[in-house]
């Protein structure tokens, strides 16, 4: 990957279907989460296809998908197809993991095998989707393990729109996004590096006090069209945060197009857009020479 060829990182996309056409969500919850940005009809793009679609752009991006097995009872897209197709890609993507954390030391094992064997970046948590609160003692084992192995961890925060509209939000539970449950994570593996996705609706103000108060915390402004971001957000990644906001679309729900063509008429200052669209990432993720 040649940094300096790159406009922007992305660190927010996911792989949705597999080489083989299994989706990464149910049916009832993609066409839920279809319905709720808009993309009825939308043809899921295959990993080569993301990456055509980026470099094209000359986007670099981080992709993912998310095992929520345990429970939703649905089969997850395979991490190893997920690192496997971004390794024949590797001038724009850059796989992460998800594993589900109510595997127990199975995922601890897991992630360690996907660091070392498959060339694993990084892990998405969706707690909301995985229905676990991220500060439960039980998957200390696991953040342990990711401490260990010097990548970060992404947690999926605020609402959702997996299950909106649903009966019963298809049984999905917002509680669990909540970035305070993220600040006990990131005092209690101070070395981790942790990312808040999204405008944490309805926690913002949260999101922006943990990611202000912890070293280790930062946040990605994925899932939303730049013009709806609170103000706070963007008053705080215009000056106290500038260098722990990162640009994500959450591709292929939103386009990058879209997010950056929205993003140019935010009021954001000349020198902190390049630190937002690929700087604070590059260094987060390991890609400077520095």
């Amino acid at each position: 990957m040649n940094l300096d060829d790159l406009v922007a990182i992305d660190v927010h996309t996911h792989a949705e279907v597999s080489a083989d056409g299994h989706s990464s969500l149910s049916g009832e919850l993609a066409e839920a989460s279809a319905a709720y940005f808009k993309t009825h009809g939308a043809r899921q793009p295959t990993i080569p296809e993301l990456a055509a679609h980026y470099r094209e752009r000359r986007i670099a991006a981080v992709v993912f998908t998310v095992d929520a097995e345990s429970a939703t009872g649905h089969p997850p897209i395979g991490n190893e197809e997920v690192a496997a197709s971004c390794a024949e890609h590797a001038d724009v993507l850059i796989p992460f993991a998800s594993v589900d954390p109510w595997k127990g030391r199975a995922a601890v094992r897991a992630a360690r095998r996907l660091v070392e064997g498959h060339g694993v970046r990084g892990f998405k948590f969706h707690p909301s989707l995985q229905a676990f609160h991220p500060n439960d003692p039980r998957f200390y084992p696991l953040y342990e393990a990711i401490e260990e192995l010097r990548v970060p961890a992404l947690f999926h925060t605020g609402q959702t729109g997996i299950g909106a509209g649903v009966p019963g939000g298809g049984g999905i539970r917002l509680k669990y996004s909540n970035p305070m449950d993220v600040d006990d994570v990131a005092v209690d593996f101070p070395e981790l590096p942790i990312i808040l996705a999204h405008p944490s609706f309805p926690w913002q103000d949260e999101a922006l006090a943990v990611a202000t108060h912890k070293p280790n915390v930062y946040i990605d402004l994925s899932g939303w069209s730049p013009k709806y971001f609170p103000p706070q957000l963007v008053r705080y990644a215009n000056s106290l945060l500038k260098h722990k906001v990162l640009f994500g679309s959450d591709y292929p729900v939103i386009d990058p197009d879209r997010w950056l063509a929205d993003f140019d008429r935010l009021d954001i200052k000349p020198e902190v857009r390049p630190l937002i669209l690929k700087d604070n990432a590059a260094r987060l993720l390991g890609l400077t020479k520095e």
